[in-house]
């Protein structure tokens, strides 16, 4: 019988993919993969830490792993946690086998291998710069959506941020390998390609620097059977005109660009170290705006960050009454280890104020999206099936080029059509419709 093993993922995007890769390099050396933890040689939990308390998830996840040594299966610890934690996880939790950091990830199966066969547990969080990826090895699970890393790791080091310690230094993929994957992810059958980096805007390809994020969009627009571009996540102070007209020219390039703020006040982005202010934040909207006049904008915000005053709060509210985010992911700031601002800003804002300020500025953001929602009723937009429909499984699910979730009545067979839908209802997270025909 076969070696059987059970991946879990935790945090962005990113995440998802390298859990992806990680599917592709098990099933390579020998193992099937398992939605069941019960049925599992191997257990592998991929974290992330840039919310609050992960470390105190990961170990509640590894006490629930628990029970008699033999016939329990291996576990390893991946991603952003092991990164940060290293050997610590082993002195924490006797449950861990294998500590595997972001960087190591192509020799989790050696590592595995020799924890089974020595009984010696194994830890790899070396900072490897090598980036590139066998072609042809991640395991996509989507049958609509392929993720191509383009950026690892980040040299901004924002002062609440912890991804530059957890991911390491920015290094580039060559643009040759970027788009040999696009090509055989398109070829089996992946319609929409997403991009992904830290700083996915500040990408140059190594080899020949002149070679920009908007040139890559170029030629990833270029290969065939492609039929929608997204990426995730840039930075505002990356995005220049090149990239503006780019979105603007290029009809698979998505009309919705993620712009994460952070803060609507130039104080506490100044405190951040964010390098914008709220007024070129603004002009940066204003610019986008006016050259894609259907963009859809999302962003992220942090509540509570050290030192956030009520009139710096207050700038955030307005900010977001001014822009009109088609969506938002909003925090309490939480300090993140060696990060600049755990290091040097006490965290003076009360627990209870940051929750009050979070649901103050959710309220009015659901308030933004109802009614941006609401003006699409009567539209017939055009979407891409990529799931069924959380809620109702009887039902289908899509995005529109501006990233709003639509669900309607469909067949399973729908699914990587893109089809026009006529909304007939809103909410705050998505829209509903019936199918007219094919797009």
């Amino acid at each position: 019988m076969g070696k059987k093993a059970c991946i879990e993922t935790f945090g962005c995007q990113m995440n998802v993919h390298d859990s992806e890769r990680m599917a592709g390099l098990l099933e390579q050396a020998g193992y099937e993969l398992t939605p069941a933890v019960d049925d599992a040689d191997l257990v592998v939990v991929n974290t992330c830490s840039v919310r609050e308390k992960a470390e105190d998830k990961l170990f509640a996840r590894l006490d629930a792993l628990g029970g008699p040594p033999e016939g329990r299966p291996l576990v390893a610890v991946t991603g952003c946690v092991a990164q940060q934690e290293g050997s610590r996880l082993l002195e924490r939790s006797a449950r861990v086998d294998v500590v595997v950091g972001t960087q190591a990830l192509r020799r989790l199966p050696l590592l595995v291998d020799e924890a089974a066969e020595t009984g010696r547990r194994q830890v790899d969080v070396n900072p490897y710069d090598d980036v590139s990826f066998p072609l042809g090895i991640a395991a996509r699970r989507d049958p609509v959506k392929a993720y191509v890393t383009i950026i690892e790791g980040c040299n901004d080091y924002c002062s609440f941020c912890v991804v530059p310690y957890t991911r390491g230094h920015e290094r580039m993929r060559p643009a040759p390998d970027i788009l040999a994957e696009v090509r055989d992810a398109a070829a089996r059958g992946h319609r929409e390609i997403h991009l992904l980096g830290q700083i996915v805007n500040h990408y140059h390809d190594p080899d020949r620097p002149e070679r920009d994020f908007a040139w890559l969009l170029h030629q990833v627009h270029a290969v065939d059977r492609v039929e929608r571009i997204r990426f995730a996540s840039p930075h505002p102070r990356h995005v220049d005109r090149r990239l503006i007209e780019a979105m603007r020219d290029l009809p698979k390039v998505c009309k919705h660009l993620h712009l994460p703020v952070q803060s609507g006040s130039s104080r506490v982005l100044q405190q951040m170290r964010r390098r914008y202010s709220r007024e070129t934040y603004l002009q940066l909207v204003a610019e986008v705006r006016e050259a894609i006049p259907n963009i859809a904008l999302s962003t992220d915000m942090i509540v509570g960050f050290p030192g956030e005053n009520p009139d710096d709060f207050e700038d955030t509210l307005s900010l977001t009454e001014t822009v009109r985010f088609h969506g938002m992911f909003s925090f309490k700031y939480s300090q993140r280890p060696h990060t600049l601002a755990a290091k040097r800003m006490p965290d003076t804002v009360p627990e209870g104020e940051k929750t009050a300020r979070l649901m103050r500025l959710q309220t009015l953001q659901r308030g933004i999206q109802v009614a941006l929602n609401a003006e699409r009723v009567g539209d017939d937009v055009d979407v891409l099936v990529d799931a069924h429909s959380r809620r109702r499984p009887q039902d289908l699910s899509g995005r529109t080029t501006q990233n709003t979730v639509v669900n309607f009545p469909g067949r399973s067979d729908w699914i990587g059509r893109t089809l026009t839908v006529r909304v007939e209802g809103a909410g705050p997270h998505s829209l509903r419709g019936t199918a007219i025909r094919d797009a």
